[in-house]
């Protein structure tokens, strides 16, 4: 990180090729492209979506894994 607290830029995940297809991590349900619903997982600089059902299945899982230091 810099001096400001954001991440260098090749250090960020890259979005999805425009018009490229997602799908959920969970239970592979595809889209044409991330749905405002659906939820985002960086991890080790991969991006992992969660459809709206899948995310509200594992909302608990989700929020125990963040940092005490988001509260």
């Amino acid at each position: 990180m810099d001096p400001t607290g954001a991440e260098p830029a090749s250090d960020r995940p890259q979005p999805p090729e425009a018009g490229a297809p997602v799908s959920c991590a969970h239970c592979r349900a595809t889209a044409a492209t991330p749905p405002l619903t659906w939820s985002l997982a960086v991890e080790d600089g991969t991006r992992h979506y969660l459809c709206d059902a899948c995310a509200r299945t594992h909302l608990r899982g989700i929020e125990g894994r963040l940092d005490p230091a988001w509260w």
